[in-house]
């Protein structure tokens, strides 16, 4: 049987953990080798990069910069071509348009001999959008390419698929939702503000690009959602917020809205009103600090007005419905038959309650 080697181009706010993530739980995935590329020899990042060897990754680097990595003491393994060549799955994890920039120079080249490549939530148009139990239906043969969407579009999604669709678009009146964003991550030197900031309403239809993505999310479902988001940063580096708004035709209440959230395993519902205490929760008990979950509700934020428009704030549990979906893509490229039982042993880290 042919090898499964997974690889994972990038070391920032959704690699690092994701390398982590798949080296501890390797044998329960059915992963025989997991590799990851670094792609600047710095000092300040050797701690990480030593880490990760330790935990069972294998360092890739440009063959021109192997010198430069061993001269600070980083002993890589293979060279940028070789790792992609003999992965069975590339997980890209750059800043945004280093995704497509690697798909037309390193991907298209090996797609014959790699089961599929995957990029995060910056990089849209690099192939199927996909969520975890949100579209995994629309998941067929042939996707080679699939898009992760960010953070916060699994987090809109699952809201709006848990209370409003749920297989029944014409249940969706109207979604409308505000993204407050952390401005930074707790990983990043650089880009913080003083002050809050708005977002920009970039496309008629849609407003910010949460919506956009989310719609294009429950296109791959043939589901034309109207859904409009708008955005803004704070001065926080814990958690986005989200505020949302859904119109739904069938009459619901709030015993039925309880009950939807709490049938939805990736679903965690809360009385916690900051964001720094669920934070905490995941420093405490997730893995690494991280939640798997799609979302976090908070409990006393709900609202349902005239039976039909339910209301309510959720969080977003930094990056790991992202890591989640990562995880499960790769599964069902190698295991498209049984990826949703392997995957099961992340389970620990969805939480009823926070």
């Amino acid at each position: 049987m042919k090898r499964k080697n997974v690889h994972i181009v990038g070391t920032g706010t959704i690699g690092e953990p994701l390398i982590g993530l798949l080296c501890d739980y390797r044998d329960q995935l059915g992963i025989d080798d997991v590799s990851f590329h670094k792609n600047t020899p710095l000092l300040s990042d050797k701690s990480k990069v030593i880490d990760l060897v330790h935990r069972g990754a294998r360092l890739v680097v440009d063959e021109k910069k192997i010198g430069p990595f061993k001269e600070m003491g980083m002993e890589p393994d293979f060279e940028t071509e070789e790792a992609i060549k003999r992965a069975t799955v590339v997980i890209d994890c750059t800043p945004k348009g280093i995704g497509h920039k690697n798909k037309e120079k390193y991907y298209s080249k090996f797609s014959d001999s790699v089961n599929g490549f995957l990029a995060q939530g910056s990089e849209n148009g690099f192939g199927k959008k996909y969520a975890h139990g949100i579209n995994d239906k629309a998941l067929m043969e042939g996707d080679q390419f699939i898009q992760i969407v960010s953070c916060n579009t699994h987090n809109l999604s699952c809201i709006t698929d848990t209370l409003a669709v749920n297989n029944d678009p014409d249940n969706l009146k109207e979604g409308i939702f505000v993204c407050i964003r952390r401005a930074t991550d707790i990983s990043q030197a650089s880009g913080f503000i003083p002050a809050p900031q708005v977002g920009k309403h970039g496309d008629r239809i849609y407003g910010s690009h949460h919506a956009e993505d989310a719609a294009g999310l429950f296109t791959t479902l043939e589901m034309d959602l109207n859904l409009f988001s708008s955005a803004m940063k704070v001065p926080s580096q814990y958690m986005h917020v989200v505020w949302f708004h859904l119109r739904v035709k069938e009459p619901t209440t709030m015993t039925q809205v309880m009950d939807k959230f709490e049938k939805n395993p990736l679903v965690a519902l809360t009385e916690k009103d900051m964001t720094s205490t669920v934070f905490s929760f995941g420093r405490d008990h997730g893995h690494f600090g991280r939640i798997l979950n799609q979302t976090v509700v908070v409990v006393q934020t709900l609202n349902v007005r005239n039976n039909t428009e339910i209301t309510g704030f959720c969080f977003t549990p930094q990056d790991g419905n992202s890591l989640l979906s990562s995880i499960a893509a790769t599964e069902w490229l190698m295991y498209p038959r049984s990826y949703e039982d392997k995957i099961q042993c992340m389970s620990e880290f969805y939480y009823d309650w926070i």
